[in-house]
């Protein structure tokens, strides 16, 4: 059985195979997307840099996913202990994909939801 913290490693490795290591930068905060010149409608590229190099980074794109996350941080927990560090509280999902994408001029639809994983007697975590 693979538990949630085993998938990014198992992802990341299919990564590297697939379009070769020299083609993944890891920590970088990409915080603007780049429209294309062409086609006001389309995004060609993004902003970034590198959170543990003084280095700055400009992408080049035919396509751009944004997956960023959501914003699960909005309310505080009720969790207490080890449950307050589980990964569905996710300390990155600061909804920064919302305002880029809203900032590049998409529509975003369906947004009127949040996490809020449900609570059960002497347990935690997202169930229901």
């Amino acid at each position: 059985m693979i538990h949630g913290e085993s998938y990014k490693p198992i992802i990341a490795e299919a990564a590297k195979m697939a379009v070769g290591e020299e083609n993944i930068y890891e920590r970088v905060f990409i915080f603007e997307l780049l429209k294309d010149k062409n086609d006001p409608n389309a995004v060609a590229g993004a902003v970034g840099f590198s959170v543990r190099e003084p280095k700055f980074y400009v992408f080049k794109a035919k396509a751009v996913l944004l997956a960023t996350g959501g914003a699960t941080l909005l309310f505080k927990p009720r969790s207490t202990g080890e449950a307050a560090g589980r990964t569905w509280y996710a300390i990155f999902d600061t909804g920064s994909g919302y305002y880029m994408g809203l900032k590049a001029g998409a529509m975003l639809t369906q947004f009127e939801h949040r996490f809020i994983p449900f609570r059960f007697k002497d347990g935690y975590g997202p169930v229901g």
